[in-house]
C-alpha cells in the first residue's frame, strides 16, 4: 500500500464524455440536413407552384381570348388578388405568392395577365399549396424521428466504443500508478492497435524498463558500496580500541560507530531492495514492544498506551500478530528521526493497531509528503543534518509488514508517523 495518499476531485468518465460528444455532434447533423432538406423542398413546391400557376394563366388566357370563357379556374380581377398583380406595370404574364390563410384555403401562388389594353381586366390564376406544405410537415416530422432514431442507435454504439478506449485509458493509467507506487515490474502488456493510445501505452512501458534498470543500478552500486565498507570500517573500529585514552579516542571511535551505522543501514536498505527479508512472525503485545522500542533509543520520549477491553470487560493490552524486531526497529527509526530532525516534546501513542509518533518541530518538507522518503535526501535545512535513511528503512520494513506508514504534518505544527498494522 502506498504511504502517501492525494485527494483527487470528482471526475466525468471520457466514455460518457465522448458519448455526449457523439450526441451532440449526431444532434447538430441531424438538425442540419433537416433544415437544408426542409429549405430546399419549400423551395422546391414553391417553384413547382409558380411553374404552375404560370402555364395555367398562359392556357386560360388563350382559351379565354378565342372563346371569352374563362377556364382552368382563371378569374377576372378577384378580390384577392395582390397589390403586385392588380396594377402591373407591363402586360406581361407575372406571378406573386400569397401566404395569407384565409379559411380552408392556404398559402397560393397568383398567376395574372392583362386581357387587353392598360385599361382591361387581369385575368387571374391561383394555385393552392396547402397539399404540398401538408406533406413538407410530414417529411420534416419523418426527418425528426429518423434523427431521433438514429441518435438512439449511435448512441450507445458511442458509449461501448468510449468504453473500449477509456478501458485501455484506465489500464495505462493503472499501471502508471502502480509505477509511481513502487511496482516497477508492471507493463501495460503487448499494444492493442496502432494508434495514440498504444503509443502511450508503450511510452509508458519504455519508461518502466528505463527507470527499472536505472533503479537496479543504483540499488546494486548501494550494496556494493555497503559490503566494500563494511570490512575496512570494522578494521578502523578494532584500531580505535589501540588508541590511548582520551578525548581524541572518544571522538574517533564515535565517527567510526556512525560510520559502521551508516553501513549497516545501507546493508539493511540493500536487502530490503533485492526483497531478501522475510518477516518471522510472532503474536506480541503492542504497547509493550514500542516501549521497550523508545526505550532503547534513550531518548526523552512520552509513550502513551491506550487499553482495550476483553470480551469480560477486563482491560488489557492490545496484542498484534507482526515481527517484532521489525516493528522495534521501525519505532526506533521513527523516534530516532523526530528527535533529530524536530523538536521537543517527542510523544509516542499506541491505540488499537496504531502507531502515532509526533514531534513539536518545522514538520516534514512538503517535497517529502509528495514524494516520500528519498535516501541521503533530508528535506528542508531547518530539520537538522543527517543521511536521509530512516524513514526509508521505515517505510520498507513497513511495507515488508504489511502495514501502512503515512507521513503527515499536524495542523498546530510538527511531524506526525502514522504506522497502522494490519488486523
Amino acid at each position: 500500500m502506498h504511504p502517501f495518499h492525494r485527494l483527487r476531485p470528482a471526475r466525468v468518465s471520457l466514455r460518457w464524455k465522448i458519448a455526449a460528444l457523439a450526441a451532440a455532434t449526431a444532434c447538430l447533423v441531424a438538425a442540419a440536413v433537416g433544415v437544408l432538406v426542409h429549405v430546399w423542398t419549400a423551395d422546391d413546391i414553391r417553384n413547382r407552384a409558380e411553374a404552375q400557376a404560370f402555364n395555367t394563366v398562359y392556357s386560360a388566357m388563350d382559351t379565354y381570348r378565342r372563346t371569352g370563357t374563362l377556364a382552368d379556374g382563371a378569374e377576372l380581377d378577384p378580390a384577392e388578388l395582390p397589390a403586385a398583380l392588380r396594377h402591373p406595370a407591363d402586360g406581361n404574364r407575372r406571378t406573386a405568392y400569397d401566404g395569407r390563410v384565409d379559411g380552408n384555403l392556404g398559402p397560393v401562388v397568383w398567376a395574372a395577365q392583362r386581357v387587353g389594353g392598360p385599361d382591361s381586366a387581369v385575368l387571374a390564376v391561383r394555385v393552392n399549396m396547402s397539399p404540398q406544405l401538408y406533406d413538407l410537415r410530414r417529411l420534416d416530422a419523418v426527418m425528426a424521428v429518423a434523427s431521433l432514431v438514429a441518435l438512439a442507435a449511435a448512441t450507445p454504439l458511442a458509449v461501448y466504443g468510449a468504453g473500449l478506449l477509456g478501458r485501455r485509458l484506465r489500464q495505462v493509467s493503472e499501471t502508471a500508478g502502480r509505477i509511481s507506487a513502487g511496482d516497477l515490474d508492471a507493463r501495460t502488456g503487448p499494444a492493442k492497435g496502432r494508434d495514440e493510445v498504444a503509443d502511450i501505452a508503450a511510452t509508458v512501458d519504455l519508461m518502466a524498463d528505463s527507470l527499472s534498470r536505472r533503479l537496479r543500478i543504483e540499488r546494486q552500486f548501494t550494496a556494493d558500496v555497503a559490503h566494500e565498507l563494511r570490512t575496512p570500517v570494522g578494521g578502523l573500529l578494532a584500531a580505535t580500541d589501540l588508541l590511548p585514552p582520551g578525548e581524541t579516542e572518544d571522538l574517533l571511535r564515535a565517527r567510526v560507530r556512525d560510520l559502521r551505522g551508516l553501513v549497516e543501514d545501507l546493508l539493511e536498505i540493500s536487502r530490503l531492495d533485492a526483497g531478501a527479508e522475510q518477516p518471522v512472525r510472532d503474536r506480541v503485545p503492542l504497547g509493550a514492544v514500542v516501549s521497550e522500542a523508545v526505550a532503547r533509543t534513550g531518548l526523552d520520549t512520552q509513550v502513551s498506551v491506550a487499553v482495550v477491553a476483553d470480551a469480560q470487560g477486563a482491560e488489557t493490552a492490545q496484542t498484534v500478530e507482526t515481527d517484532p524486531r521489525r516493528l522495534e526497529r521501525i519505532v526506533s527509526n521513527l523516534v530516532v528521526n523526530a528527535h533529530r530532525h524536530g523538536d521537543t516534546p517527542v510523544q509516542v501513542t499506541v491505540e488499537g493497531r496504531t502507531v502515532v509518533v509526533r514531534d513539536h518541530g518545522p514538520g516534514f518538507p512538503a517535497d517529502l509528503l509528495l514524494a516520500g522518503p528519498r535516501r541521503f535526501h533530508t528535506g528542508a535545512t531547518e530539520r537538522g543534518s543527517g543521511h536521509g535513511l530512516g524513514l526509508t528503512i521505515a517505510l520498507g520494513q513497513a511495507r515488508l509488514l504489511g502495514a501502512e506508514l503515512r507521513l503527515d504534518n499536524a495542523p498546530d505544527g510538527g511531524a506526525v508517523a502514522t504506522l497502522r498494522l494490519p488486523a
